[in-house]
């Protein structure tokens, strides 16, 4: 899987990240549901804990403990993005495979 994106908005007033890529996908990935899926070690409860074989098997079945937002979004390299949020958490890397195994519209 090597799929990379053409296009990614945030839309703050749908509460969403939008993806599209480069197949054509497009993948709205609710921001509550995406903070909750956050890959770092800190959420994901240790190192033995992380990676793709521990993603969440459908983003949309997370139960998001409150609204989130993003303040502010950084590629990482040419691979990944890294979120800010409203409660400061800013350690989750979301490689670009990792958002597309997450995508809601990846099931469909």
């Amino acid at each position: 899987m090597d799929f990379r994106p053409t296009h990614i908005t945030v839309d703050k007033a749908k509460s969403q990240l939008e993806i599209v890529w480069d197949d054509g996908l497009v993948s709205r990935y609710p921001l509550a549901h995406l903070r909750e899926a956050c890959p770092c070690v800190e959420c994901r409860g240790g190192h033995a804990k992380m990676g793709l074989a521990n993603a969440p098997d459908d983003i949309l079945k997370l139960s998001p403990r409150r609204s989130y937002a993003i303040t502010g979004l950084s590629a990482v390299g040419n691979y990944a993005l890294q979120p800010s949020w409203d409660d400061g958490h800013q350690t989750g890397i979301y490689t670009w495979e990792y958002l597309r195994l997450l995508s809601p519209e990846q099931a469909e």
